[in-house]
């Protein structure tokens, strides 16, 4: 008799060949890796692209990018804030968007060329200024950023899929579905993004055109506005600067597999025409829809009950079901930016800590997603304060960011991309402290916060200038980063 006979236990089950096991499991998980990377699924993070894989070719990418990114409903609503919100006239607003357009599209225009002679996305080639650890708070900063953009995109197709259904889906409702559709085109990344960006724009212009065509008849009938004030014209001018200049702060995350023969001057031209021409007439746009909106009783009821997207059902409504239509297009149209927010939301999460490059750049879009879709739900309840208040506080940080990357570059660096080495990305010795970067951007805030005006505070120089805090952190960050740069430079000749 056994052993287990005479103690009166079950024999021993024969041993399972786990490692079998193991291979199978192992075996699936490679065959759908390989599946998802055909249907072009980015498995790359934020590490440097190697020059062996920065191959694409197709430039022109690069402005339908930026075209798509901006032919939505946002730049409309940031236009109607101008005459909505700030009481602006129309003719007043225009130039205003015109010539604050002019300039600050540069920013993110230059920074998009470090990408394709780097092979750095942007908040990697900024360690080269702010350094391995500092760098972390633009990394946070620039977060908050495009989590707000996202939210913004979110709540306002949300409003709008609403606002056609006749309240049959709620905005809660369709903020989740713009949220998760924007979210799976983010999941897969940089190819995929690249080509629904570059075809997607189509039907968001087309759309756009033809509630213009409907509703314009109304656009003429402005309401009567005084002659602008200094203060409001600042005010509004740190408003577009908050649309625009933080685009600076992804920038180079669309170029980083161009081929670094291209020109940097065609990068930067695709760049900014992708930008500027949209961004220019849809808030012109915008602020018409703005001014017209409290003279036309179907528009101001729209705007009351599903603020924005009411608004532009209200203007496709004699359209009749193919305005209905033309609205669900427009609801998408905010898809693209936000998809390409998301995409370098994911990237950003793993310059928080070194274990987070680790984590697959895909599963942090699902982590942002989970996160944003309630904290849009609540945003939405008061829309254009939440709005106002986000682009003022985005311009401030986001002013002085480019402000001294651009000294860097242009002062420190003479120009040189060939002075930055990839291959010290991830090596704190090699690069700089960090600290003249963050003291100029903190030094420059701090003589920024008497020029704010926020709903929450108002400085006293801002009491009589406006909200000049864009103008004064630009200026200030980039006059005080030369001198402690060159201090930092005595102790780390980096």
């Amino acid at each position: 008799m056994g052993k287990s006979e005479k103690t009166g236990v079950a024999a021993a089950d024969p041993p399972v060949d786990v490692s079998e096991a193991e291979s199978q499991a192992l075996s699936r998980s490679t065959i759908w890796l390989d599946r998802l990377k055909r249907w072009g699924l980015e498995t790359r993070g934020m590490q440097p692209v190697p020059l062996e894989e920065r191959t694409d070719t197709r430039f022109i990418n690069i402005f339908f990018l930026w075209f798509t990114m901006n032919v939505n409903i946002l730049p409309i609503v940031t236009g109607m804030l101008g005459t909505l919100g700030f009481g602006l006239s129309l003719k007043d607003c225009s130039l205003l968007i015109l010539f604050f357009s002019m300039l600050c599209c540069a920013f993110p225009a230059y920074c998009s060329t470090f990408g394709s002679q780097t092979g750095l996305r942007q908040m990697l080639i900024s360690r080269f200024t702010f350094g391995y650890y500092f760098i972390v708070i633009m990394v946070i900063l620039n977060l908050c950023t495009n989590a707000g953009f996202g939210i913004i995109c979110s709540v306002t197709g949300g409003s709008t899929l609403a606002a056609v259904s006749s309240g049959s889906i709620s905005s809660t409702v369709g903020i989740v579905i713009i949220s998760i559709i924007a979210m799976v085109v983010s999941f897969i990344g940089y190819k995929f993004l690249h080509q629904y960006e570059r075809y997607s724009w189509i039907f968001n212009l087309v759309a756009i055109i033809i509630a213009t065509g409907v509703g314009g008849k109304h656009l003429s009938n402005q309401v009567e506005q005084p002659a602008a004030s200094a203060s409001t014209i600042v005010s509004y001018g740190g408003v577009i600067a908050g649309f625009i200049i933080p685009f600076s702060a992804l920038a180079a995350d669309f170029s980083v597999y161009c081929h670094p023969k291209v020109s940097t001057w065609r990068i930067f031209a695709y760049t900014y025409a992708g930008i500027f021409f949209p961004v220019v007439t849809l808030m012109i746009l915008g602020a018409a829809i703005g001014g017209a909106t409290p003279n036309v009783v179907s528009w101001k009821d729209g705007y009351d009950r599903f603020t924005v997207g009411g608004v532009m059902q209200a203007m496709l409504l004699p359209a009749g079901g193919f305005g209905r239509f033309v609205a669900v297009l427009l609801s998408l149209s905010v898809i693209g930016n936000l998809a390409a927010s998301i995409y370098c939301i994911s990237l950003n999460f793993q310059l928080l800590a070194p274990f987070m490059l680790k984590v697959p750049r895909s599963l942090f879009t699902i982590v942002y997603t989970v996160v944003a879709i309630p904290v849009s739900i609540q945003a939405a309840k008061s829309f254009f304060d939440s709005l106002e208040n986000l682009m003022y506080l985005i311009s401030y940080w986001a002013a002085g960011y480019v402000a001294v990357i651009a000294t860097e570059h242009f002062v420190f660096r003479g120009a040189d991309f060939s002075r930055y080495n990839p291959d010290h990305w991830d090596q704190p010795t090699k690069l700089p402290t960090g600290l003249a970067a963050i003291g100029a951007m903190g030094i420059a805030f701090g003589l920024t916060v008497p020029c704010m005006s926020q709903e929450w505070y108002t400085g006293p120089i801002a009491k009589t200038t406006g909200d000049i805090g864009f103008e004064v952190e630009l200026v200030l960050a980039a006059l005080l980063y030369v001198p402690l740069r060159w201090v930092e430079l005595k102790f780390r000749p980096i």
